[in-house]
């Protein structure tokens, strides 16, 4: 009897299913956010590496507070839409064509690590990649924690000719700019000293707008009475009422636009994608939850979901006096088929 064998993609691979962090401590009545990047930290715990170019799927989290805590606690991550889906598409590919066209130019070496990787919003490139939270393991007891220590994880950059024209830069060299998934385009350098390029708003810029209108409806549309009516068609059935003519004008007047705004629709001057720079700007909300000074046993649990990019904010907000109170913050991940987890790649999403 011949012995079954099994292939790479039918077995699920062993990785670590839960993640640990410490979260800073909050100051009282600030809001103060930590970054996490799922690959990044898969990469740490089960030293191999994985892209960040992952729909990553979580099944959920648990936040343990020290008594005294008091506040709220906010996940918040890239938006769950085609939008971001098309445009970090759009980018990846931009990004890999650059690489490209410059390793055929130069002859190069293709480094063994190069991904595309980019920030979460302008907030995650102002921290920089070294204030990312990384896992830790700790006894029973509390008696000590160890931080993983990081590897290499630099995000990706674009490298944008500079013309003559551009005052800013010396003529026949680059702009040098981060990558943010969400909001406005050039808001202040980042901790590495560059400004940032957002996708979203790259998309939209790069995109046709629609028509003001649709359907554009002809003038002889609401000319439906008379021996002369134009639009005979419906002429044909007046029955001694003329409602249809009212009918008509609604027609060309109501539901002919976009339920949503965009550049030069008659009423906005600017493109207008969710999580770009003028509409629901920046991440999107997964969930928030209140914890108050008597949450049984400390412990606070939020939802799971799918996480784009495997970037995740997590905000907490002081209310209580005194302290500084700990959290600690576990993720629960899902077993799967990509390298032991459940997760797709983001040209799937």
């Amino acid at each position: 009897m011949a012995s079954r064998k099994s292939t790479r993609g039918s077995k699920i691979q062993p990785a670590v299913q839960t993640f640990s962090f410490v979260l800073p401590s909050a100051p009282f009545q600030t809001p103060t956010t930590s970054w996490i990047d799922l690959s990044q930290v898969a990469s740490l715990v089960n030293r191999r590496f994985y892209r960040q170019g992952l729909n990553w799927a979580v099944g959920g989290f648990k936040f343990l507070s020290s008594t005294g805590f008091k506040g709220q606690v906010s996940v918040t991550k890239l938006p769950n839409t085609w939008v971001m889906s098309n445009a970090w598409e759009k980018g990846f590919r931009a990004w890999q064509k650059m690489n490209n066209e410059a390793i055929a130019e130069a002859g190069s070496l293709r480094p063994k690590f190069l991904d595309f990787k980019i920030y979460a919003d302008a907030n995650h490139q102002l921290a920089g990649s070294g204030a990312n939270l990384l896992p830790f393991n700790n006894d029973p007891f509390w008696t000590g924690i160890q931080t993983a220590t990081p590897g290499e994880w630099d995000y990706s950059t674009y490298e944008i000719p500079v013309s003559n024209a551009d005052p800013t830069l010396p003529a026949g060299n680059s702009a040098t700019r981060d990558i943010v998934a969400v909001g406005a385009n050039y808001v202040g350098p980042g901790a590495t000293g560059n400004f940032a390029v957002s996708l979203i708003e790259g998309y939209a810029s790069s995109r046709a707008l629609p028509n003001i209108e649709d359907p554009n409806m002809p003038e002889d549309a609401s000319s439906a009475s008379g021996s002369l009516a134009q639009n005979w068609q419906v002429a044909l059935f007046n029955e001694g009422t003329d409602q249809d003519s009212e009918v008509i004008q609604d027609l060309e007047t109501q539901n002919n636009r976009a339920p949503y705004p965009f550049e030069n629709d008659g009423i906005n001057l600017d493109t207008m994608y969710p999580g770009g720079a003028n509409q629901l700007s920046g991440l999107q909300i997964h969930s928030n939850e209140f914890i108050s000074s008597t949450t049984v046993g400390g412990t606070t649990r939020i939802k799971g979901g799918n996480f784009p990019c495997g970037l995740i904010g997590i905000t907490q907000y002081q209310q209580g006096e005194g302290g500084p109170f700990a959290v600690t913050l576990e993720i629960d991940l899902i077993p799967g088929k990509h390298r032991g987890y459940l997760c797709e790649s983001m040209t799937e999403m």
